[in-house]
């Protein structure tokens, strides 16, 4: 058993317990040999007698141990001792993610991409070394006094050289990937949806499935689609929800394919945060057929063996993974009967295409017409097809009225069709003189025309370089038969808004026909706050219908926002307070959830605007408010004294030791240690006479 003081190595002393996990415990200690403080992990003694979690517990080390990256809690040394399993880590002064996000509720669009950004920094040094961590999640994300990320617990981490890899361990299930959750090949791009949960934790304050059970929690991963994290964040940037959603998509081939991937676009949404530039995967247009030769099949076959056999020599010395993989190697071989199968049927695959294209080759170039029977024929033949058609998407779903695209950004069109069940895709540029670059100039359906819902519409945007001409026409260059497409560009009014509240302007907006562009914030001597102080474009003016109108919110007298200090250092927060412009006093409190040292709340509230030079109230911990020890009456036995403990509100431990007095009699208590004060939660030593040591000549 680990105690206090022992020493592990030779030179790491156990100071204290700081933590527990699932398979060990986690001390604080210090190396004597270089004089600095660590963290110390060790296999609990339940385990330490099964040859598998040694296992485990010796792969974690040796999964960590390779990755040097400030983003990554380093791993110093790992030894056993008499049986004692542990791992001697980078001791990191800190709260884990978890604690921050329940303290925060939910944290601030930059702050978690900030975060978001310092993980995928830290698990991108990991893929690249072969090394998928598994189990991603707030609990495993630490994050320094100085504001620094780090990931740690590998425990479930696995090396791999291959291009999957076989989980026999599930992460936390509310965030373990689909893969996980159903047990099957587990690559780096589990970690990407598991911190793409993390992140819509972060900006939401929840996760997005949640159950009684592990195995309903599961099966909502596997099944269930998840709520867009802008119902409980509405303020979340376009281009942050994409990320999150592309992150936490079923399929992995539909996630990102690279963690640098993420944090290219995780770096871009603070730059262009309504940027549409995060690249959604269609599996539609991956999923395409493909004829399979006997040579391919063959190559397949023998990148499978090499593959599996590379995964026989990792795990070696696991015999139940062993036989998972001679039954994988069993089952993926295929059979001469099989092949030629295949084979034949790709032929013949190819040969039922080559006269489809024949025959509608004749039909456009007018070969084989028959006669007025058979067109008649043919005609009541393809009605009735469309009636079936029509009947089919009777029942299979409900029709939307198409709604004109025309003027808008590819981002607004896709927000409106997804708003009606339909899709969007992006068709070919073309030169436009009458919308700008980027704006929509023709869509494949029609405004006005019953489609069915699920229908992908397909969007022509302006080219680079358009600009709109004087007589509001353009022609977007496509001709049908020889006539030339025109297009009649609609104008609207742009109404007035300033003095208006946000919500009061917002409604005018789109009543008009328009959108809603940036709200920002700015002083104002003269208009109250909360209302609108300027608008762009101006009031009266013209604009294309769709456009975006921007308006600036009145944030009162010059006013600046307290900053959100709370959980910083006191020396940290006064200095931030102080660089806004603000005076600073400071008030402590007792705090049962915050450490000594840290700010517990403000004064005004964080978020309030308040004049500068105005004093803010920093209310900093003090820690746990310590029990006073009561003082030693003579004559009071060790039960008298234990009740006068409990009654000053102690709820710790008590231990009863003996010594010698001269000036207490036996059975009677000499003193407490400590003396003065306790933690309410920790141990109280009562000491009892022995009466008066006796001494022999």
């Amino acid at each position: 058993m680990i105690k206090t003081g022992t020493i592990l190595g030779d030179r790491y002393e156990i100071l204290e317990k700081i933590g527990t996990g699932g398979m060990a415990e986690v001390f604080k200690g210090k190396d004597h040999k270089l004089n600095r403080y660590v963290a110390v992990k060790v296999l609990k003694e339940e385990f330490r007698d099964n040859d598998g979690f040694v296992k485990k517990f010796k792969e974690e080390a040796q999964a960590a141990a390779g990755l040097a990256h400030p983003n990554i809690v380093n791993v110093y040394d790992v030894g056993d001792e008499n049986g004692i399993y542990y791992i001697v880590m980078e001791l990191v002064e800190g709260i884990t993610l978890k604690n921050y996000i329940e303290r925060k509720g939910r944290l601030t669009i930059k702050e978690a991409t900030s975060i978001a950004i310092q993980v995928s920094a830290g698990l991108e040094v990991a893929h690249n070394n072969h090394i998928v961590h598994r189990d991603i999640k707030p609990q495993n994300i630490i994050i320094s006094r100085e504001g620094k990320v780090k990931v740690t617990d590998f425990g479930i981490a696995k090396a791999t050289t291959s291009q999957t890899t076989t989980s026999s361990a599930m992460g936390s299930v509310h965030y373990a990937s689909p893969e996980q959750a159903r047990g099957g090949y587990v690559d780096h791009r589990s970690d990407i949806y598991s911190l793409g949960i993390v992140m819509y934790e972060m900006v939401t304050g929840r996760v997005p499935f949640d159950g009684e059970t592990a195995v309903t929690v599961a099966v909502k991963h596997l099944q269930e689609q998840m709520v867009p994290p802008s119902k409980y964040c509405p303020e979340i940037p376009y281009s942050l929800e994409q990320i999150i959603k592309k992150c936490t998509e079923k399929s992995p081939d539909r996630r990102y394919q690279d963690i640098g991937d993420l944090m290219a676009d995780l770096k871009q949404s603070l730059v262009d945060p309504d940027g549409d530039f995060v690249q959604m995967v269609d599996l539609d247009e991956q999923a395409k057929t493909v004829i399979m030769t006997k040579g391919t099949t063959s190559k397949v076959k023998e990148s499978r063996r090499v593959n599996l056999s590379k995964d026989e020599d990792e795990d070696e010395d696991d015999e139940e993974e062993d036989e998972d993989s001679e039954d994988d190697e069993d089952d993926e071989e295929l059979s001469p009967t099989v092949e030629r199968a295949m084979t034949i049927a790709g032929v013949v695959l190819a040969v039922i295409i080559v006269i489809i294209m024949l025959l509608l080759f004749s039909k456009v170039l007018g070969i084989g017409k028959k006669s007025n029977t058979d067109t008649s024929d043919s005609q009541q033949t393809e009605q009735s097809a469309d009636e079936e058609d029509d009947s089919s998407s009777a029942s299979q779903g409900n029709t939307v009225n198409m709604p004109s695209l025309l003027g808008k950004t590819y981002a607004e069109a896709r927000t409106v069709l997804e708003e009606l069940g339909l899709k969007i895709e992006r068709g070919e540029s073309e030169k436009s003189n009458q919308y700008s670059a980027g704006q929509i100039i023709a869509q494949s359906e029609e405004s006005g025309n019953s489609v069915k819902v699920g229908t992908t519409v397909t969007v022509t945007l302006a080219a680079a370089g358009s600009t709109a001409s004087s007589d509001g026409t353009s022609s977007t260059g496509s001709t049908t038969s020889g006539t030339t497409t025109t297009t009649t560009n609609s104008k609207v009014t742009v109404p007035p808004v300033v003095g208006k509240d946000e919500n009061a302007a917002k409604s005018a907006i789109t009543a008009a026909g328009l959108t809603v562009g940036t709200v920002s914030e700015a002083s104002s001597d003269t208009v109250e706050s909360g209302l609108v102080i300027s608008q762009s474009p101006s009031a009266n003016s013209e604009t294309e219908s769709g456009g975006k109108v921007n308006i600036v919110l009145s944030s009162g007298p010059n006013k600046k926002k307290v900053t959100d200090v709370i959980g910083h250092e006191s020396s940290r927060a006064q200095s931030e307070l102080a660089g806004d412009g603000f005076k600073v006093e400071v008030k402590e409190t007792y705090s049962n959830d915050m450490r000594a040292g840290l700010v517990v709340s403000t004064s005004p509230d964080r978020g309030t605007y308040v004049q500068p030079g105005s004093t803010v109230t920093i209310t900093v911990s003090k820690g746990r408010e310590q029990v006073t020890i009561p003082s030693v009456s003579v004559g009071m036995t060790y039960e008298e004294a234990v009740e006068a403990l409990n009654d000053a509100g102690f709820k710790g431990t008590v231990k009863e030791a003996t010594e010698y007095s001269a000036s207490v009699g036996n059975g009677f208590v000499t003193r407490y240690s400590p003396s003065k004060t306790v933690d309410p939660d920790g141990t109280v030593t009562i000491y009892v006479s022995l009466g008066t040591q006796s001494t022999t000549e």
